[in-house]
């Protein structure tokens, strides 16, 4: 493991550009369960009932039951050693940007400030009627929150039926097309349209450095560098492996 933790330290340091992929897994251990694993909230709620536009639209107050439950763990989880150590790339100009499927805004928490959330996020509240905005801090503890007009407000979260991001999808494409390194990092990148991602950067020659827990359909396929263990463990060791090889 060190000879691979060493080789993607001198991948990252020779990269002109390098981005970085994160899923539910860099989050897992500042406490957020992955929604889809044992346990998590499509276990105890079924996304068809409660994830969906058209189930927002239709019963928000009902949403609001797993949204609730959802804000509650967010609001007690803090950035991990994984979410610091890229922030810490990005401020040695060694990192471009960080490309997440989450909502929890926990990169931002770390330092990260070029973050592009392909999912929304959770922090901040919208009006469907109206379009005012609100942080959720504004409207905390109060379920279901009420915009001025009266109507239920919405978080800023993709819900199933709803297009990503017409920004976040062209700046990542056009990352992803460019980038000469690419960290994946707690996530297996088989939602469309993030699975695209991966195989854009690979096919303009990018080295693709993996970290999960568990091998992907990307480990044998794409991945040039596979460091399987916890997030927070091997972030640290790279970028602990990157100040060395700087400083030798």
């Amino acid at each position: 493991m060190d000879a691979l933790i060493d080789k993607a330290a001198r991948i990252i340091l020779g990269s002109k550009l390098t981005i970085a992929l994160t899923g539910a897994g860099i989050s897992v251990e500042s406490g957020i369960p992955d929604f889809r694993s044992k346990g998590g909230l499509w276990d105890r709620f079924d996304p068809e009932e409660y994830a969906t536009i058209y189930a927002f639209k239709d019963n928000p107050e009902k949403v609001w039951r797993m949204l609730k439950e959802m804000e509650q763990i967010v609001d007690n989880a803090r950035p991990n050693a994984a979410h610091t150590g890229l922030a810490e790339l990005e401020q040695m100009g060694l990192l471009k940007s960080v490309l997440t499927q989450n909502v929890d805004n926990l990169h931002q928490e770390a330092g990260s400030r070029d973050v592009i959330e392909y999912h929304g996020n959770s922090r901040s509240l919208t009006c469907l009627w109206c379009n005012r905005k609100y942080d959720y801090k504004e409207k905390k503890d109060k379920y279901p929150p009420r915009c001025e007009c009266g109507k239920i407000l919405k978080p800023d979260v993709i819900f199933f039926g709803e297009a990503i991001p017409s920004l976040a999808m062209a700046r990542s494409s056009q990352l992803a097309s460019t980038c000469q390194a690419l960290l994946i990092i707690g996530t297996s990148a088989v939602v469309s349209p993030f699975n695209i991602l991966p195989r854009q950067a690979k096919q303009v020659g990018a080295t693709i450095i993996e970290i999960n827990l568990e091998k992907t359909v990307l480990t044998d396929g794409i991945t040039d560098i596979f460091l399987q263990g916890k997030a927070t463990e091997r972030v640290s060791q790279v970028v602990s492996a990157v100040k060395a090889l700087q400083g030798a």
